[in-house]
């Protein structure tokens, strides 16, 4: 008989528990625990993600399967589902919070040395910045009223490019414009920040320009300037100009009093023309169309978080319950990826999830368990398929 661990426990090895120990005693999230603590919360709640039970009745009958070996998955006895609500419904949700977050630090730790494939400095960081709509239901939810008929929460997403790791995440209503969220953000001097034209607000943008740190975007197509000078562009890569701009309308010439680049492409393959916006005049136009590019990574990682965890559906109503369990599945995230490098994996994200939610009670080691499966494993050019980590 094996007599080793589960790939459970594996897992949640990973998890920082002196850490996160002390954000429940900051937040006295054991106050009158009645046997159900938050890691034992914890701990559900991300075996809820890894096997994507649907509702906290298929929470239960999930661990009650297999009750002799719920201890060997660290949680200590059968969960009741009204338990695990009232539990999502009233401890403070800074607790999960804050473990995704140390959670996001050490991911991205592990994947500061990933190639960026791109012609700039190898210590030079560029993010993506973007936010993602998750409807609800408003008869169920009407605290995230959004519009007559719909509620919704928005997640506004900085993600490392370097892994595809998110390093900041802000839940708001989704009536809070994507640009306000602008303001949150500690600006890294020397580094890009991709956003799509959605985020054009110029006073917004000159602070990244007095922070030291470089911005591409989209130029608006009522967006008045004057020409400074041009610089030559290889046509045969699909440039079409480089330009120095300097902005013409009172508002935003007050906003962002500095010049700017503006930098026209057309895409070779669909024949689209783009018009990039950036402060950075260094660096070749051609670089400026690339790192845009980059950008649909931050999309990548909101499809592949709604299509392989439990984030559009919410096992309670309340604004606490869903963001607890917004943010045990973005621990659940890091958790995979710190996994995925730790291990050296080749496989991708997607597969690993499919590996790992069939064998989360099994006691095999996990570096096993993938080394038998990657002789089984086909890979099949499938464009429709979403990958991450590649």
């Amino acid at each position: 008989m094996n007599t080793g661990r589960t790939v459970f426990a594996q897992i949640s090895d990973l998890i920082p528990r002196k850490r996160f120990h002390t954000l429940v005693s900051r937040y006295d999230g054991d106050y009158k625990n009645r046997g159900f603590t938050c890691y034992d919360q914890l701990l559900t709640m991300i075996f809820a993600q890894l096997t994507y039970c649907e509702s906290l009745r298929d929470i239960q009958a999930s661990l009650s399967a297999r009750p002799e070996l719920l201890y060997h998955l660290g949680i200590r006895k059968i969960i009741r589902k009204s338990t695990l609500a009232d539990a999502n419904e009233f401890r403070d949700s800074r607790i999960f919070e804050g473990l995704a977050r140390i959670l996001m630090n050490q991911a991205r730790d592990l994947y500061v040395d990933e190639p960026l494939a791109i012609d700039l400095d190898e210590n030079t960081d560029v993010y993506a910045f973007d936010s993602t709509t998750i409807s609800l239901c408003l008869a169920l939810f009407p605290w995230a009223k959004f519009r007559k008929r719909k509620a919704a929460i928005k997640l506004h997403t900085l993600i490392d490019i370097q892994g595809a790791i998110p390093l900041f995440i802000h839940i708001s209503p989704a009536k809070e414009h994507d640009v306000t969220a602008l303001d949150l953000l500690q600006i890294q001097s020397d580094a890009f920040y991709l956003m799509d034209k959605g985020y054009i607000d110029y006073k917004r943008l000159y602070r990244f320009t007095l922070a030291g740190a470089f911005f591409v975007s989209r130029l608006k197509d009522n967006a008045k300037y004057r020409v400074i000078c041009s610089r030559k562009v290889d046509k045969c890569l699909g440039l079409i100009c480089d330009q120095t701009i300097r902005l013409t309308s009172d508002k935003a010439a007050t906003d962002h009093p500095t010049d700017l680049r503006r930098v026209r492409f057309r895409d070779i393959l669909t024949n689209n023309e783009y018009s990039f916006l950036s402060n950075n005049m260094e660096i070749e136009a051609i670089t400026i169309a690339d790192l845009y590019k980059l950008r649909w990574r931050v999309e990548l990682f909101f499809k592949w978080i709604k299509q392989h965890l439990r984030i559009k559906a919410f096992y309670g109503t309340s604004e606490n319950a869903v963001r607890i369990q917004t943010w045990t599945a973005i621990s659940a995230y890091c958790l995979l990826a710190i996994l995925r490098k730790q291990l050296n994996l080749k496989h991708d994200m997607h597969q690993m999830t499919q590996i790992l939610k069939l064998h989360l009670f099994a006691k095999t080691p996990v570096i096993e368990l993938f080394s038998e499966m990657s002789t089984q494993i086909q890979h099949v050019d499938d464009r429709n398929q979403l990958v991450l980590f590649e």
